[in-house]
């Protein structure tokens, strides 16, 4: 059975920032040891060391809101490119910010991030969209 491009990158999306906003360390299992999170000019490289960064933001509480998921084809071997947009609220005033970053899915469900930047505008990669599953 083909999967729905958008209902996958949605999906993926709506779960990367719901976790991001209640629970950053499990985010962890969305990167991998290759993985790389740029933030404000600082580049980060490894499952670890991106958790570290994350889990101590200056801010303990966000909300992210999602405006759009869109998503088109992108390289031979199935994957897709998508752009989010949106805002995040770390204080009583929401901020529009711009994420970017590649996504590649994997065997087993696994995502691996590269170049992800902390803004809520992002380009995503996912490739192997045939062996996603989210929950």
């Amino acid at each position: 059975m083909a999967m729905d491009p958008d209902a996958v990158a949605r999906a993926f999306v709506e779960h990367y920032y719901a976790t991001f906003d209640t629970n950053r360390a499990a985010l962890a299992t969305l990167y991998q040891d290759g993985s790389m999170l740029t933030f404000e000019g600082d580049k980060i490289l490894g499952t670890t060391h991106i958790t570290n960064k994350l889990t101590s933001l200056p801010f303990q509480q966000c909300q992210h809101t999602i405006a759009t998921v869109d998503c088109q084809p992108s390289g031979p071997q199935g994957g897709m490119l998508v752009f989010v947009s949106g805002s995040i609220r770390t204080s009583p005033n929401p901020e529009e910010s711009t994420p970017s970053g590649s996504l590649s899915l994997h065997d087993a469900a696994a995502a691996e991030l590269q170049l992800p930047a902390y803004t809520m505008h992002a380009w995503i990669v996912l490739g192997g969209i045939s062996s996603i599953l989210l929950s």
